[in-house]
């Protein structure tokens, strides 16, 4: 890996222009998400997630929207020059300003790598800081403008560290939606996990709860398509 670009098997993320780096937590989400026919990415930063999404899904057609210009500038130039620029649509908008105007989308899967500090001092880089801190995205405002714009039997899937999990499905059920999938992320087995993976739907279903443990055959399976060297 270069501190500019990320080399996956089939597409090249650059990140020379954007404040938040490729990370671990972008990439299980990418390949944890369930796809569709349409796909909504917020906040998209370099626009990893929108790519793994596409390619995943080889017929989906991939909104990626952000508040900060110059990741979106970045995330279009990575679509691009990837085998997918053609369904991958980059929007230089906060979620609230494209909820509002585009009521008539409707997505089968959203995703999300939401900001996630809520009470920490800011970062010295504002937009580092503003990719980070919720003041921009609420989790009410993320999960409320996400239930709008879902199909009926489309699902809302984010990646948030652990202890933002109570504040994030509070935002969900006054949002109206419901747990369907939960997967806690460990870096072993015996440890607490790290990160959680969380899924929601408009309608009330059986909620599927899992663990996976970062460099498990469970996880080289599920990332095998994406790294290099799996």
């Amino acid at each position: 890996m270069s501190n500019d670009f990320f080399q996956f098997k089939q597409f090249i993320v650059r990140q020379d222009s954007c404040a938040m780096k490729v990370g671990t937590d972008g990439t299980l989400l990418g390949a944890w998400a369930r796809g569709g026919e349409r796909i909504l990415d917020i906040g998209t930063g370099t626009g990893l997630i929108a790519l793994m999404m596409a390619q995943r899904f080889e017929k989906a057609i991939v909104d990626a929207i952000d508040i900060d210009e110059g990741a979106c500038e970045q995330a279009q130039r990575n679509a691009a020059e990837s085998p997918f620029g053609d369904r991958i649509n980059v929007c230089n908008k906060s979620l609230q300003e494209f909820a509002e105007q585009e009521t008539a989308k409707r997505y089968d899967s959203i995703v999300s790598n939401p900001p996630y500090f809520v009470h920490s001092l800011k970062a010295p880089d504002e937009r580092r800081s503003m990719a980070r801190h919720a003041e921009t995205l609420s989790y009410y405002d993320l999960m409320k403008c996400s239930a709008n714009m879902l199909s009926e039997n489309g699902e809302i899937s984010v990646v948030i560290p652990f202890d933002c999990r109570k504040h994030l499905e509070d935002a969900a059920i006054l949002s109206g939606l419901f747990s369907s999938r939960i997967c806690a992320v460990k870096t072993k087995p015996e440890k607490a996990p790290k990160r959680y993976l969380l899924a929601f739907t408009k309608h009330p279903t059986t909620v599927v709860q899992e663990e996976l443990v970062i460099g498990s055959d469970e996880y080289v399976e599920m990332m095998k398509d994406f790294y290099l060297k799996l």
